[in-house]
């Protein structure tokens, strides 16, 4: 057996989706553990472009099982609407389980998801506004719906009853337009019915690929900074994508967690609102953020630039137990005359080397940097270490050594031949 967790090390978007599709390709099994459909990866393979929000990396492969565990909230249209999108390019054959234990989004959850953001003002968090962190919450008040009643016509009714009683109250609260039950029921009654046959215990399928020593794949959505319980709350998401929550959010022991691989851009991006010590403005953001394409997936927004941020990147490792680094985006970098890497803060005139815990202190940190020589060579086509220019070489040992984990793959572009592997990763 050989189960690799794929986590975003930064605050999301830092290109998980490419290297699942990359590693993809040697496993058995993908699992999306969390998250829902407001965070997306963008895969280019064979000069096609895809961007799923929901849907596990490996679909694209017909021999790879994809599990969408429970720790993910569904959206069931848009789930259909990703699938059917995905059939009408080509890709019809494909093995996916959904967990009977996940949470469904449903139309109620975006129109709370958008009131709630917008009675924040200037305090908002910087949400998608498609219902997750609403259907999470429903989760842990205990009148969520899950897959596995969603299902099942009449359980979904009288579920759907109760809960749509209890959204209703809150929308007139919010003075929003209630929603009809009948309305409801009728269309999503429509989306159970073609999701059913995809619907089981994922947890016993993932049990018994674990018995038959198959390569699993869990990936997530966002990053660890924007963890729920250790992120820069309250500007984070509504989940943990970290390593730590995998076992809780599959159904598998810790135990069967072997390696963890962190994801970092070669810089560091930030979608929303929240402190970002390294963020810069100007030029030099306009030029990483052309040069990378730094536009979200999903909402299309600018996302927010600045260097390389090691304190994040340690404070990742420790929490994530992340002991791989995959450096995207390295390509990025090209034609700078010179870059920095933080590898501390300053805060109330001391040096500290960890996130702080309150967002009120995290906004006043400064960074420390070092300073070190760019490189004007185009890395593009590199296909090894070894032909990497002398700066670029160096930029990654520096990274290496302020986070004490090995670079064990870094991409030089948007397509799978342009990812170079250092070594094995599924042992």
């Amino acid at each position: 057996m050989s189960t690799l967790v794929i986590v975003g090390s930064q605050w999301g978007d830092e290109g998980k989706g490419k290297v699942t599709d990359y590693l993809a390709q040697e496993a058995d099994v993908v699992v999306r553990s969390q998250g829902g459909n407001n965070a997306g990866h963008t895969i280019l393979f064979d000069g096609q472009k895809f961007a799923l929000r929901s849907i596990p990396s490996g679909i694209f492969n017909p021999n790879i099982k994809n599990i969408m565990a429970n720790g993910m909230v569904i959206d069931p249209k848009q789930a259909l609407e990703e699938l059917h999108g995905l059939e009408e390019r080509g890709i019809k054959k494909y093995q996916l389980f959904i967990s009977n234990r996940a949470h469904i989004v449903l139309p109620y959850h975006a129109a709370l998801d958008g009131a709630f953001e917008q009675f924040k003002g200037d305090k908002k968090i910087g949400t998608t506004k498609r219902g997750i962190g609403p259907a999470y919450a429903d989760k842990a008040n205990r009148i969520g719906i899950r897959m596995g009643e969603f299902i099942e016509p009449e359980v979904f009714k009288e579920q759907l009853k109760i809960t749509l009683e209890i959204k209703n109250m809150e929308l007139r609260m919010l003075g929003l337009e209630e929603f009809d039950f009948d309305t409801v029921y009728a269309e999503y009654s429509e989306y159970a019915k073609e999701l059913k046959p995809f619907v089981c215990d994922t947890a016993l399928l993932l049990e018994e690929e674990i018995e038959k020593n198959s390569k699993i794949l869990f990936e997530g959505a966002q990053g660890v900074m924007l963890c729920l319980d250790h992120g820069t709350y309250p500007y984070v998401t509504s989940s943990s994508p970290t390593g730590a929550s995998v076992p809780l959010n599959s159904g598998v022991a810790p135990r069967y967690i072997t390696d963890v691989l962190g994801i970092c851009k070669a810089y560091t991006t930030r979608v929303g609102e929240g402190p970002f010590p390294t963020e810069l403005d100007g030029d030099l953001a306009s030029y990483i953020r052309e040069r990378g394409h730094e536009y979200g997936t999903v909402t299309k927004r600018p996302r927010r630039v600045g260097y390389l941020d090691c304190v994040a990147l340690n404070y990742a490792r420790r929490i994530s137990g992340i002991n791989h680094l995959a450096l995207m985006l390295f390509d990025v970098l090209s034609g700078l005359d010179t870059l920095k890497i933080c590898y501390a803060y300053e805060l109330d005139g001391k040096k500290i080397e960890t996130i702080p815990a309150t967002t009120y202190d995290y906004t006043r940190v400064k960074p420390l940097y070092i300073e070190l020589p760019g490189w004007k060579e185009d890395i593009t086509h590199v296909k090894s270490f070894d032909e990497l220019p002398v700066a670029a070489k160096n930029y990654i040992r520096k990274i290496e050594e302020l986070t004490k984990i090995k670079v064990s793959l870094f991409s030089v572009g948007p397509d799978r031949k342009q990812t170079i592997l250092l070594e094995e990763l599924f042992k």
